[in-house]
């Protein structure tokens, strides 16, 4: 395709080959017309001009024109003065599904676990924080001599935060932001990869799948209404352990203050401690718990991120590492992807140090609060043989079901009426021993929505 050095009118990937006997207007109108049918070019999308596209193309204009003129009246385009040419609204029944982009849940309500109200994301203040950070910064840190720790603005407004609200001795050099609690997992599987590790059981399915993906089967320490059993992971021969204390991920109990101390004189001991702290700013019934790592900030890496918070499409989220792990886990993190990306790291900076991150997990917190209160009262009323655990904090809650309960089925007929559940098992490391139960997310749903749903589980459930 020739150049053509014009600046106006929407690109359009269209393929000529002088060479062939085809005639150049019949390749032309031919590719307009696969790409309409294949779904390439959508329905009311707009084309360049004639005069753009020839120039574009290295044809003549009335080539163009002839080839346009042809899938008008074949009912492929439209062409009305004054709004140029369209593609017309045509039969593409062989054109592929839409998936990525529509975004269509086939589900009504989704109890999905882990996700905050993706509808309150604070759009507005966002935008503000973003075009505000872009004033203030210099072109350098558009580059790639940012270090892939992340900026230094926003470590520091990250470890003031962590300071503050959490507990955590946070200090800028030995943060490294990276894209979710996910990634930092990955990355510190990496740099511990000839490390036996361990980890709850039950706990997050994806942190295991990410472990073993990594090279790392972990170890399963049980875990009991005082938390992670801190004596069986004194026996297991682990050198670190990947834990959720504040809020144990799935079945919400809080390591107990006697364990507290046993897990901090086992790390104490040339251990380390991977403290993952999801969802530590969502308490309900209870005070707030302090991080670990303000205890042993030597040895325990403190893991979070904005996923619980504001919403996981973000993907930011920071590891707070002992000195001896900084420079490993910051290499790691550049040669995964060079750094996560600059204009998040600038508005989420900004976000902090304005009190809009604060302001809104005020709000989210009053939200949720009702939310799980509609929940827990529809589970008491439709529900009364299950049992509730963690409802004291977080965006979730597992419902447990008396033993040989068919969770399975009641999984696959809520399904059927556009109810999404998610079942405890794939959280244990033997998911056919795991007690029948859900996992039920209520910060994305209306109150309203948590009744129905419940009403539909317990119609399946009979």
């Amino acid at each position: 395709m020739a150049i053509s050095g014009t600046t106006s009118g929407p690109e359009l990937l269209v393929e000529l080959d002088p060479t062939t006997a085809e005639p150049l207007h019949r390749q032309l109108t031919n590719g307009l017309r696969d790409a309409i049918r294949t779904g390439r070019l959508a329905p009311q999308t707009r084309l360049p001009s004639t005069r753009v596209l020839a120039a574009d193309l290295g044809v003549s204009r009335r080539l163009v024109v002839d080839a346009y003129g042809q899938l008008v009246a074949e009912g492929f385009l439209l062409s009305r003065h004054g709004s140029g040419t369209r593609v017309a609204i045509v039969d593409v029944a062989s054109a592929p599904e839409r998936d990525a982009g529509d975004f269509t849940s086939r589900y009504d309500i989704d109890f999905r676990a882990g996700s905050p109200d993706l509808s309150s994301f604070p759009r507005n203040a966002w935008l503000r924080a973003l075009r505000q950070g872009l004033a203030e910064i210099g072109s350098d840190a558009l580059g790639y001599a940012v270090p892939p720790q992340g900026l230094p603005i926003a470590r520091a407004a990250v470890a003031e935060y962590l300071r503050r609200a959490r507990g955590v001795l946070a200090d800028p050099k030995h943060i490294v932001l990276c894209s979710g609690a996910t990634q930092a997992i990955a990355i510190l599987s990496q740099t511990l990869r000839a490390t036996p590790l361990a980890m709850e059981d039950p706990g997050f399915w994806l942190l295991r799948m990410v472990l073993r993906h990594n090279g790392i089967e972990p170890l399963p320490v049980p875990v009991d209404n005082d938390g992670m059993d801190v004596a069986a992971l004194a026996g297991s021969g682990a050198a670190a352990v990947l834990a959720t204390p504040a809020h144990q991920s799935p079945t919400g109990v809080v390591l107990s203050a006697a364990r507290r101390t046993e897990l901090m004189d086992w790390a104490r001991d040339g251990h380390l401690v991977i403290e993952d702290d999801y969802d530590a700013e969502y308490r309900y019934d209870r005070a707030p718990v302090g991080a670990l790592q303000g205890i042993a900030p030597d040895r325990v890496v403190y893991v979070g991120s904005t996923s619980k918070t504001l919403a996981p499409g973000l993907r930011i989220g920071w590891m707070v590492l002992p000195s001896h792990l900084t420079k490993a886990v910051a290499v790691s993190k550049g040669l995964a992807d060079a750094g996560s990306s600059v204009m998040d790291q600038i508005a989420f900076a900004k976000f902090l140090e304005s009190g809009g991150y604060d302001r809104h997990l005020r709000q989210m917190r009053r939200r949720y609060l009702a939310r799980r209160n509609a929940l827990l009262r529809a589970l008491d009323h439709y529900l009364p043989r299950a049992t509730v655990l963690g409802a004291a904090a977080g965006v979730h809650l597992t419902v447990r079901f008396p033993d040989g309960f068919p969770i399975e089925e009641l999984v696959t007929q809520a399904a059927a009426r556009r109810v999404r559940v998610e079942p405890l098992a794939p959280c244990y490391a033997e998911p056919s021993l795991a007690p029948p139960g859900l996992m039920l997310g209520y910060a994305n749903l209306s109150e309203s929505q948590i009744m129905t749903g419940i009403q539909v589980l317990a119609q399946c459930a009979r």
